[in-house]
């Protein structure tokens, strides 16, 4: 199998990671450009059409603010995280943990079932 075979369900994977990475980020204000080049070095690489759309969902949902900033040549609108984002932002990372700890159960060397036996 290539990987062009898995890329969907790696996508699928990623985009709910990329949330809660710019939710994360986005304690403190940030850009679209500036927050791509911050998922990248971090290791949640994604491109502009897929940011971009997810930046206007999460703040029409009210999970983000946002505000133009024209104190320089070149106008940026900044999001930061709202108290709807934060509590979120908390949720996500409370259901990460436990799946991480589900899966890590899925690896335990007795394996899942091991009360069964």
């Amino acid at each position: 199998m290539s990987t062009g075979e898995f890329d969907i369900h790696l996508q699928e994977l990623r985009r709910g990671t990329i949330v809660l990475a710019c939710l994360t980020l986005l304690s403190t204000p940030g850009y679209g450009y500036g927050l791509l080049e911050d998922l990248e070095r971090i290791g949640f690489a994604t491109d502009a059409n897929t940011l971009y759309p997810l930046l206007r969902r999460l703040e029409k949902q009210g999970y983000l603010v946002s505000e133009w900033n024209t104190d320089e040549a070149r106008p940026r609108k900044f999001y930061q995280t709202s108290d709807a984002g934060k509590r979120l932002e908390q949720a996500l990372i409370t259901e990460w943990r436990e799946l991480n700890a589900a899966f890590s159960t899925l690896n335990d060397p007795a394996g899942p079932h091991a009360e069964e036996n």
